[in-house]
């Protein structure tokens, strides 16, 4: 029987002779996690994470007397409970519109600050040949592991040294200095991704590094550089406790400042329930915004 024979034969042979291959218990597994009742189960979690910020919102809208009678729940039944009159008292209140000016002025610097360094460290380290350059990024990695709490002393006496201590500038620095590490060890990840044959043509084309990074690694490391963008941003508008140490009372951001109010009047709820809100619903949108950088950025730089 010739060869083109013995194919047509194997050919003729019904299909369901063919025995079926089973799947394994892991991908019979993950086909059963991912129909619509655990996407239910999910999303009913979501929705009662979310629960505290709503719960929140309506306090803030309410006036302290109501709150102190019943929960926010009674708004469902009596709507007429609801004024902005707590926000107007909020407005009037010159510390805690100072301090939410403080917490821009020291969050936005930090993050760009942060981005920008770190995105040129990470592109050096991938792509740029100098002397020590691995020795260089393991010391990076090996400053993940130090935990903030061990330089709050010393830095505090140096800023004090050189008159920063209780400035917004310190604050920055000091935040810079902590965040810079992650910044270098997820974009360098991401960056030593990017084909080499691509930065070979740029280069060909007359390209120099600057430009090379500017056209081309910036572009395509968008997702890493936004996400990291957002990590950055949440750590430090969510930060307490640099901020109560390095801060005073001119410079504190508007965490330090909702806690000195309830330290001073325990009562003023009716200031900070629209604080904390302002303070909390700011993060919340920026991270339902960029949701989908978080995820794309970090198993980017993650997995090689």
């Amino acid at each position: 029987m010739t060869a083109r024979s013995e194919a047509v034969a194997k050919a003729a042979v019904p299909s369901a002779a063919v025995p079926a291959r089973r799947s394994s218990l892991g991908a019979r597994l993950a086909q059963g996690v991912s129909g619509g009742l655990v996407r239910v189960f999910l999303v009913v979690v979501g929705l009662f994470w979310l629960v505290p910020t709503f719960g929140l919102l309506l306090s803030s809208l309410r006036t302290p007397r109501d709150m102190a009678a019943s929960g926010w729940w009674e708004v469902f039944t009596e709507p007429a409970q609801l004024t902005f009159a707590s926000y107007e008292q909020l407005l009037e209140n010159g510390d805690i519109t100072g301090s939410l000016v403080n917490t821009v002025l020291i969050t936005v610097p930090a993050t760009v600050l942060v981005v920008v360094i770190g995105s040129l460290a990470g592109y050096a380290f991938a792509w740029m040949e100098f002397p020590g350059r691995d020795w260089w990024f393991l010391a990076v990695v090996g400053l993940l592991v130090v935990p903030v709490q061990v330089a709050l002393i010393p830095i505090a006496e140096l800023f004090g040294e050189i008159g920063l201590f209780g400035s917004i500038i310190g604050v920055i620095l000091f935040h810079v200095g902590f965040g810079l590490p992650f910044a270098v060890f997820l974009l360098r990840n991401f960056f030593a991704e990017i084909p080499k044959e691509l930065l070979e043509a740029a280069r060909l084309d007359g390209a120099g590094e600057l430009r090379l990074f500017a056209r081309v690694v910036m572009p395509l490391g968008g997702p890493a550089i936004a996400s990291l963008g957002i990590f950055q941003f949440l750590w430090v508008w969510n930060d307490m406790l640099v901020a109560l140490i390095f801060t005073d009372s001119g410079s504190q951001p508007i965490t330090v400042a909702l806690q000195t109010q309830v330290r001073q009047f325990g009562n003023n709820i009716d200031v900070l329930a629209p604080g904390a809100f302002i303070s909390m619903v700011i993060p919340l949108a920026v991270f339902f915004a960029f949701q989908r950088q978080f995820v794309s950025g970090v198993m980017a730089g993650a997995v090689k």
